[in-house]
């Protein structure tokens, strides 16, 4: 097993990766909460795979559990759903000596820790993420939220995990596509951190890249680890993580969160701010090209699509970097090396679009 021990000011958690340990989380929460309950927040899809397997593990060791599965998507991550949570915490009466469970993609982990971050002023969880993507990112770093309809993450806050348990082998059960879009993640990581790592998923194999999986996530958590020990609310150098996700959450928002998944957003985001930037001279020529041959090895676009660009823009000028007149973005120097810069909001087209 690899772990990776997260340290604040305020608080150190631990995060587990190993193949199985879904199948011995009750024995591992055992040692974690003093409750007796647990609430799994979950979605439909990951319950009908893994529900039985965790609720067993859970149940061998005493625990009361009570599942709370909510629709997939990002849809789901609204106030709405946000109530009918808190509606089914209430009536399972979790108490602050329980735990919750959030088990699933960043969606879950998102919404199920904006929940334990605010139930009765605070609920210990942990993360139990089933994606890539939540794997290598959200599940740690302790960003928790919920979208709005002018935005994405737009009511959020701070409230990291009591620990995070990462099973790779949960990741055989992702469709092709799903995968990809966590494969976003790690490309950006690769990008803004890692010209090693870049190097090595332009050569890997389709065997070669799951025969090397579980060193990957490590690495991916390994950067994020570093980087928020460094800036835990996002006021510096973390907003390096956000490279791709300013016109990345634009578009999800645009097409309704429904035409683009997170990382292919992501995908178009850092395609199109390098294309931008190299034109400009801030980024190394042939950066942009590099990576578009990387995204399109994992089936991921690049092009902007059609779109209104005054709403791309308008989307834009709320995001949470936004300053006033204006907003920090991430640009890339050259392949893992980055950094911030801040531009006026009537620039936002130039670098972007």
């Amino acid at each position: 097993m690899e772990s990776l021990q997260v340290n604040l000011k305020h608080k150190t958690y631990q995060v587990h990766i190993k193949r199985g340990i879904t199948k011995e989380l009750g024995k591992h929460l055992r040692a974690q909460c003093s409750g007796e309950k647990v609430a799994i927040i979950t979605d439909k899809n990951v319950y009908h795979i893994y529900g039985k397997q965790v609720l067993q593990t859970l149940n061998s060791e005493g625990f009361e559990t009570h599942v709370i599965a909510i629709e997939p998507g990002e849809k789901s991550k609204t106030l709405a759903t946000l109530n009918d949570v808190f509606g089914e915490l209430v009536r399972a009466k979790i108490s602050r000596r329980d735990l919750i469970l959030t088990l699933g993609g960043g969606v879950v982990g998102d919404l199920g820790g904006f929940a334990a971050a605010t139930f009765l002023r605070g609920i210990p969880y942990v993360q139990v993420p089933t994606s890539l993507l939540a794997q290598v990112d959200s599940s740690i770093g302790g960003k928790v939220a919920v979208d709005l309809p002018y935005g994405k993450n737009l009511i959020g806050s701070f409230c990291h995990p009591d620990a995070v348990f990462i099973d790779p082998d949960v990741l055989e059960t992702l469709d092709p596509r799903e995968f990809n879009n966590g494969m976003a993640e790690v490309i950006k990581y690769s990008c803004i951190k890692d010209r090693q790592l870049f190097e090595e998923l332009m050569s890997f194999s389709k065997d070669e890249l799951t025969d090397n999986i579980d060193r990957i996530i490590f690495k991916c958590l390994t950067i994020k680890k570093n980087v928020v020990e460094e800036d835990e609310t996002d006021r510096g150098s973390r907003m390096m993580l956000n490279f791709g996700h300013t016109l990345g959450h634009a578009i999800e928002k645009y097409f309704n969160y429904s035409k683009y998944a997170h990382g292919e957003a992501v995908a178009i985001g850092m395609y199109q701010v390098t294309k931008n930037s190299e034109s400009m001279g801030l980024t190394e020529h042939g950066t942009s090209l590099m990576l578009k041959e990387l995204l399109s090895k994992h089936s991921l676009p690049h092009q902007m699509p059609e779109s209104d660009a005054a709403q791309i823009v308008e989307t834009i000028a709320l995001d949470k970097k936004s300053k006033g007149k204006s907003i920090d973005i991430v640009l890339l120097s050259s392949i893992g090396e980055c950094f911030i810069k801040n531009i006026c909001k009537d620039e936002v087209a130039k670098y972007f679009l």
